[in-house]
C-alpha cells in the first residue's frame, strides 16, 4: 500500500493506547509474532489480510487505518472485558506493577495528583503487566458489581488523548467532580458518550465528550486472595 509508514504509525498508536506488548497484540489479531515485526519495520508491505484481521479481531475502522479519517473504534464495540487475576499479593520490593494508596473512585483531584511516589504502598509482579505502564488502584462501589467487586484493585493505564475510545471498555472516567469506573458505550450524538454499570440497578449516565478531563483504561481486574 502506498501509505504503508501511516498506516504502521496508526497501528504502534492502537498497540500504545490498548496496552499491548507486540507478541500479545501479535496473538490478538492471529498473526505470527516475527511477521508483525516485520510489518512494523517496514520489512513487510501491510498487506489487505493484515487490514482484514486488525478490522475483524480488533473491530477497528477500516477507514481509519487506510486514511487516518473517522476514528479507529467508530463502527463497532470491542466488548472483551479486561484480565481476571485470581489471586496474588502485594510485595514491598517495588519491582513489579506499583500499588498505589488511592480509591480511584473517591474525590475529584486531576490525575496528575493521583500518582505522587508518597502513595506507593508497594507492588505487584504479573507477566502481563510487565512494561504496560500500568498502575494498580482500589475500587470502591457496587456499580460494577460482579465484573468489579466493591475493594477490588484494577491495574489502569493513562491515556495520552481523550479523542480515542475503545466502544465497550471499561474506563476510570474523570470528570470535574467525580470519577467512575464504567464501561463507555457510543451515543447518537457524537458530541456525548454513555456511561454503563455492570449492576443493572444503575441507570446509564449521558455526558458530553468535553466534560472528560483524563481517561485511564482498565487493563486488569485483580481480586487480591491474602488467605496463605
Amino acid at each position: 500500500m502506498d501509505n504503508d509508514q501511516e498506516i504502521i504509525a496508526r497501528i504502534k498508536y492502537l498497540m500504545t493506547e490498548l496496552g499491548f506488548r507486540q507478541n500479545a497484540f501479535a496473538k490478538k489479531i492471529g498473526v505470527d509474532n516475527s511477521n508483525l515485526s516485520k510489518y512494523l519495520n517496514g520489512h513487510l508491505a501491510i498487506s489487505e489480510a493484515l487490514i482484514n484481521r486488525l478490522v475483524v479481531n480488533m473491530g477497528v475502522s477500516k477507514q481509519w487505518l487506510l486514511t487516518g479519517n473517522d476514528i479507529p473504534f467508530a463502527k463497532q464495540p470491542v466488548a472483551v472485558p479486561p484480565t481476571v487475576v485470581a489471586s496474588t499479593s502485594i510485595d514491598n520490593s517495588l519491582e513489579g506493577t506499583p500499588v498505589y494508596d488511592i480509591d480511584v473512585t473517591a474525590g475529584n483531584a486531576p490525575r496528575s495528583q493521583l500518582f505522587t511516589e508518597d502513595r506507593i504502598v508497594g507492588s505487584v509482579n504479573l507477566p502481563e503487566l510487565a512494561g504496560t505502564g500500568s498502575r494498580i488502584v482500589r475500587v470502591s462501589g457496587d456499580s460494577m458489581t460482579p465484573v468489579i467487586q466493591n475493594g477490588d484493585m484494577i491495574a489502569v493505564r493513562e491515556l495520552s488523548s481523550t479523542r480515542y475510545i475503545v466502544w465497550g471498555q471499561i474506563y476510570v472516567v474523570l470528570l470535574d467532580d467525580y470519577r467512575l469506573v464504567k464501561y463507555i458505550r457510543k451515543h447518537a450524538d457524537r458530541n456525548m458518550v454513555t456511561l454503563h454499570s455492570e449492576n443493572p440497578n444503575y441507570d446509564d449516565i449521558d455526558v458530553l465528550r468535553d466534560d472528560i478531563r483524563d481517561l485511564m483504561y482498565v487493563q486488569s481486574i485483580i481480586h487480591i486472595d491474602n488467605r496463605n
